[in-house]
């Protein structure tokens, strides 16, 4: 019989809003949403709980949370100051095991399998509170959750199973500020009744897929057979009874997995027809995927527009690279001819405009034995990455970005990923309220 895991899912509640209130405890109790201006065009990233009794949830628009919720108070977010609390959040978590695998800036997966030793130092539990997978998972749970609460003042739910699907669902009905745990050998019993919307990874088609078939529960899809599901999904839908009942064998990984892709994008707040403006805005994202490229030692072989247009579609265009780069240049010149090729057949208004890079090699290449140019680029883009580290990222600008007259709002930040808000010229004068 193989050995059972203990697996945790450990979620912020609110995470954005959380931080706003740990700053202006006058915001708690109230319905709050970060995102920016409602009468701008950008979506909710996050809202509290009481702003969600009113049907508001994350990527809704803000004009639409505005109708449902005029009451609410508006934020920009302060992302930065969100990304300093998530380091203290992941240095907690990293106290327990080593295998603590974050998944964005307020979750995070933990297997603290054979770490009881640990767990006690940290929580105090005595020998029996850390006797079986299920109470080590309580002890290691309850002792993290006490330990945000006292040092970042904001509340983590946790969910406990042997597997890290299971631990993700029963942290979500934990919310909020909750711990759940499943016992072990009982996780079909627990999914059975939940809606198959429940089941990460499955997708609002895939779920009307199943609706047609009059599949609406867990139960329901873990049931089905192998050879339907494939019929509907294909090779990923052999996969979906056995996750249904709870299989999942994903192991938990001791450190973030490589990202795949590197990316900015930004909404703008009118659409914007200026060539000069779009080429500023991609110019800032360049530089901002090339340092993170760099700190990360990675390179990347294709280079990837997107464009989304006044009417709301979408498009992407890509390019592969002879060489690898890290090079804010390259990234800027591949991105920039993708750009002038896609206005030049479509010369629609642009709402949103996007960068992205792919394809990663690790930080090394061949260089020429007689030619140091390339050398000296990269060690002049490191001593550059350092003073921006140091000093803020305005110290050193080039040329290209002033033609953007967002560039020197204080919403300007290239260096937001893409999932937070991302508005692009918001008006200054604007009082969040």
């Amino acid at each position: 019989m193989p050995d059972i895991r203990t697996i945790m899912h450990v979620d912020l509640d609110a995470f954005y809003v959380a931080v706003e209130q740990v700053r202006d405890p006058s915001l708690i109790g109230k319905p709050v949403i970060v995102g920016g201006d409602p009468n701008g065009r950008g979506v909710a990233a996050t809202a509290s709980y009481e702003a969600r009794a009113f049907g508001i949830h994350s990527a809704m628009p803000l004009s639409t949370a505005k109708r449902l919720c005029p009451q609410a108070i508006f934020l920009r977010g302060d992302y930065r100051e969100y990304g300093r609390v998530s380091k203290e959040f992941h240095a907690i978590l990293r106290d327990y095991t080593p295998l603590a695998q974050p998944m964005g800036l307020d979750e995070a997966y933990l297997d603290v399998t054979g770490c009881e030793p640990v767990v006690q130092a940290l929580s105090g539990a005595a020998d029996a509170d850390v006797a079986s997978p299920e109470k080590l998972g309580r002890a290691a749970g309850e002792s993290i959750r006490k330990r945000v609460r006292d040092e970042l003042t904001i509340a983590a739910s946790v969910g406990i199973a042997s597997g890290r699907l299971v631990a993700k669902i029963a942290s979500d009905a934990a919310k909020p500020d909750g711990l759940l745990v499943v016992p072990f050998g009982e996780e079909a019993e627990f999914l059975a009744p939940r809606p198959v919307r429940d089941l990460p990874g499955l997708g609002p088609k895939a779920e009307a897929e199943l609706s047609r078939q009059g599949v609406r529960t867990l139960r329901q899809l873990a049931s089905m057979p192998e050879t339907h599901l494939k019929s509907l999904f294909g090779k990923w839908g052999a996969s979906l009874a056995e996750r249904a009942r709870g299989i999942d064998p994903t192991e938990v990984a001791g450190d973030r997995e490589a990202a795949k892709s590197v990316s900015r994008e930004g909404t703008y707040a009118k659409d914007i027809v200026d060539k000069q403006v779009l080429l500023a805005t991609m110019r800032g994202f360049a530089e901002s995927i090339g340092a993170e490229l760099r700190r990360a030692q990675r390179r990347t072989r294709c280079v990837t527009l997107k464009l989304r247009y006044n009417d709301f579609s979408t498009i992407t265009r890509s390019h592969t690279l002879d060489h690898a780069t890290f090079g804010d240049d390259v990234l800027y010149e591949q991105g920039a001819r993708l750009l002038r090729d896609a206005l030049a057949k479509d010369g629609r208004p642009v709402r949103l405009i996007g960068l992205g890079t792919s394809n990663f090699t690790d930080d090394s290449v061949q260089l020429d034995l007689f030619d140091s140019s390339e050398q000296s680029e990269e060690e002049l883009l490191h001593n550059i990455d350092r003073l921006r580290a140091k000093y803020g990222r305005r110290v050193l600008e080039t040329g290209l970005t002033f033609f953007d007259a967002n560039s020197s709002g204080e919403d300007y930040d290239p260096d937001r990923r893409t999932g937070l808000s991302s508005q692009i010229g918001l008006n200054n004068n604007d009082q969040s309220g």
